[in-house]
């Protein structure tokens, strides 16, 4: 007697599926997250993938040498500064016209301590940052307290700003920058094995913090990123700023012999600094966490319990001392402070690195990492420009073109995020 054939059902029957690579599956859900409106930082990288291309077609033996790579960073730096604190304001849905004349009157204010007085250099740096808080301390008072739109509030500062910084340098007059600490700030390079460890020390702790963040997510149960796509990411951060330690790192003076030009910018330290602090503050504290609920909505923030005066006053004057903060880059780069400290453009291009870095400009959207990238744009497009002998009437053309650009598609990702259901 032979045992009955099993016959399967269609529910039964189960076709063989070809395992998915992780690779692929990272990559799938990251475009799906883009095409429902989460761009993120993509417009950015690929502008600056794009500048690069076209003023290194132009311009092969100058953009692409290694001394106008450092040039370019040096140039960015205050703009980015000034960015990463206008990243909080945004994220409520505020602006903060102020950010350029205060990181003038800031830097003012250390240029008479340590060349007028006579002061050491940490009096100076401690007496600008005091003066971008308590800038930043009045304008969030008036805007959280008193209700005044930020716009009005900020507008107001600007203004009053410029008569501040004019008070203390003086018509026509400038506050020249002579101690050699504060002139190395955004002017010098380390050492070339430090600049070394400080690639290594950057790739090293990103390791450690996504895979260590993998492991708590898998023990506790939660979805984790593959190990593959985690050292993709680990392997494409390290060959990237592997390649930028490498071209730093090579002599770019055209006299070694009189001046040797090589080595990692100091400011890229400071600027790693603030990346890392900064994103920490908002990525992993409950203080962050309240940015961002009270940018998504204020009222049901004020229903949840934060106190949504506290936060705007704590953001206004996080963008003030880090608008100080750009205030001695510009000092330290032009080894003066004038009238013009912190005027002109610094502060538009100071809101377009924001916002073209992937910052809202409605709110609840934006990370430290935007104004980087951000900046970048906008430097690379000031450095491209004028390597080309454009005229600064073409410069600003492109470069408000850029952020107009950028803020159509922060428009247009948050009307399909809407649509889709992400918002």
């Amino acid at each position: 007697m032979t045992a009955p054939t099993k016959v399967e059902t269609p529910e039964e029957h189960v076709e063989p599926t070809a395992p998915t690579n992780p690779l692929f599956a990272a990559f799938g859900n990251w475009w799906a997250r883009v095409r429902g409106g989460d761009a993120g930082s993509l417009p950015a990288l690929l502008g600056i993938i794009a500048l690069v291309i076209v003023f290194a077609a132009l311009r092969p033996n100058t953009f692409t040498n290694a001394f106008n790579f450092a040039n370019l960073i040096h140039q960015a730096a205050a703009v980015i500064v000034i960015a990463m604190g206008l990243v909080f304001v945004l994220l409520l849905g505020e602006i903060d016209l102020s950010a350029g004349y205060t990181a003038g009157t800031a830097a003012a204010v250390m240029g008479v301590v340590v060349t007028r007085w006579g002061w050491s250099w940490p009096v100076g740096l401690l007496a600008c940052l005091v003066t971008g808080a308590v800038v930043g301390l009045l304008i969030g008072l008036l805007v959280a307290k008193l209700g005044i739109p930020s716009f009005v509030v900020t507008l107001a500062a600007f203004l009053a700003l410029q008569g501040v910084l004019l008070q203390l340098i003086g018509e026509g007059g400038t506050i020249a920058i002579r101690d050699e600490t504060l002139r190395a700030i955004n002017n010098n390079d380390m050492p070339v094995w430090l600049g070394w460890a400080l690639f290594a020390l950057v790739v090293g702790g990103y390791a450690a913090i996504v895979l260590r963040r993998n492991v708590k997510r898998r023990a506790s149960g939660l979805t984790y990123e593959a190990i593959q796509v985690t050292f993709a990411k680990i392997a494409a951060l390290a060959v990237l700023l592997g390649l930028a330690t490498y071209w730093l790192s090579v002599e770019r003076s055209r006299n070694p012999a009189i001046t040797s030009l090589k080595g990692v910018p100091i400011v890229v330290a400071v600027l790693l600094v603030l990346l890392v602090g900064l994103t920490f503050v908002l990525t992993k504290t409950s203080f962050g966490r309240h940015v961002y609920a009270v940018g998504g909505n204020a009222e049901a923030a004020r229903r949840a319990g934060i106190n949504v005066g506290m936060v705007k006053l704590a953001c206004f004057m996080i963008a003030s001392t880090l608008a100080a903060v750009g205030g001695i880059m510009l000092a330290s780069r032009d080894n003066s402070i004038s009238p013009g400290t912190g005027g002109a453009s610094t502060l538009l291009y100071a809101v377009g690195a924001a916002v073209i870095g992937g910052t809202s400009l409605f709110g609840g959207k934006g990370r430290i990492v935007d104004a980087i990238l951000g900046g970048f744009v906008i430097a690379i497009i000031i450095n491209g420009m004028g390597l080309l002998n454009q005229p600064s009437a073409v410069v600003y053309m492109v470069t408000g073109l850029v952020l107009l650009v950028a803020a159509s598609v922060d428009a247009i990702s948050r009307r399909r995020a809407r649509s889709t259901g992400r918002v």
